[in-house]
């Protein structure tokens, strides 16, 4: 196996098993509270919206795909993405513990197949780990790489872009998050890919990672 193919079967492993630590860490840390409630008035204008559950649980096999391309870059890039999603999902798990919060869900009770689905999305996942969303956090850094991706094509960057932004608002008209953590998650991407283009803290990661997947010293 060599390094390239490595690096794409490990990267987003890695990314994945840090993302759940932190989120069950930081609920299980944060558990007791006490929860701070972040809604504005600008969320009750927000119209609930249960089939856009489709859109929330949907984005999960197009982030596969792109943590998958994002690996397969040339390795400056494709260390940068991932040490991004690290430090993002660190800032995580500080505000989901020290910062916890909360919000108020509906009821549902219709019997359509979206008001299923996203009464199952109540059951399997508390309203806590809410500031920042992790969901627009992954999302909008999947732009932010397909934007800085060389063999990216333009389309693909603005499909990228669309899925970002339908993503934000599936994570408020299901009544899942509140503005101020899709705001939370959307700067929170920009700020940690920008952190993580910075030469004195990408080096170490990438020659740790390098170390991993068998690749040669830059």
């Amino acid at each position: 196996m060599d390094e390239r193919t490595r690096r794409t079967l490990l990267l987003p492993v890695l990314a994945l098993v840090w993302n759940q630590l932190v989120y069950y860490t930081g609920g299980f840390l944060g558990r007791d509270g006490p929860f701070l409630r972040m809604g504005l008035p600008l969320d009750r204008l927000v119209p609930f919206l249960p089939w856009t559950v489709s859109i929330y649980f949907g984005c999960y096999f197009i982030w596969a795909v792109l943590y998958v391309l994002m690996a397969r870059q040339d390795r400056t890039a494709a260390y940068r993405f991932f040490w991004a999603d690290f430090l993002s999902k660190t800032v995580c798990l500080f505000f989901f513990v020290f910062l916890p919060t909360t919000l108020s869900r509906p009821t549902v009770a219709g019997t359509t197949l979206w008001d299923a689905l996203t009464r199952l999305l109540y059951r399997i996942d508390a309203p806590r780990n809410l500031f920042p969303s992790i969901h627009c956090l992954v999302s909008w850094l999947c732009f932010v790489g397909a934007r800085n991706h060389r063999s990216f094509p333009r389309w693909a960057v603005w499909a990228t872009a669309l899925m970002a932004v339908l993503v934000c608002l599936s994570t408020l008209t299901t009544r899942q998050h509140v503005a101020a953590d899709v705001a939370g998650g959307v700067l929170l991407a920009e700020l940690s890919y920008a952190a993580a283009g910075l030469p004195r803290l990408l080096r170490p990661y990438a020659r740790q990672m390098n170390r991993l997947c068998g690749g040669t010293q830059d």
